[in-house]
């Protein structure tokens, strides 16, 4: 069942084009992963310090395996040397009632 990844970090001040040049990065790496489907990157309207990452993988096994990938912890480490504070991952099963294995 396909899921979708919420992904928050919030920047430090002057940061912003280095982050999202590494997002790109990173989003580019997971379109070669096996299940995923799509990404999209927000900007908190009222906090644009902040930004939410969105993505849609088939199922929750294949975004396990890319979120363990090595290459993405290296993306990930030069990431987060811009962040203010560690980031949030919250996953979500598509659907009104999941059902679980």
């Amino acid at each position: 069942m396909a899921v979708k990844v919420l992904i928050s970090r919030r920047y430090q001040n002057g940061k912003a084009m280095e982050l999202l040049k590494l997002l790109n990065k990173l989003r580019v790496e997971a379109m070669n992963q096996p299940g995923y489907i799509t990404g999209e990157t927000l900007i908190g309207h009222d906090d644009p310090q902040k930004l939410m990452v969105v993505g849609t993988w088939d199922s929750v096994d294949h975004w396990l395996k890319w979120q363990d990938d090595r290459n993405r912890a290296d993306l990930e480490a030069r990431i987060g040397e811009l962040l203010t504070e560690p980031p949030t991952v919250e996953v979500f099963t598509l659907g009104t009632f999941p059902f679980r294995k």
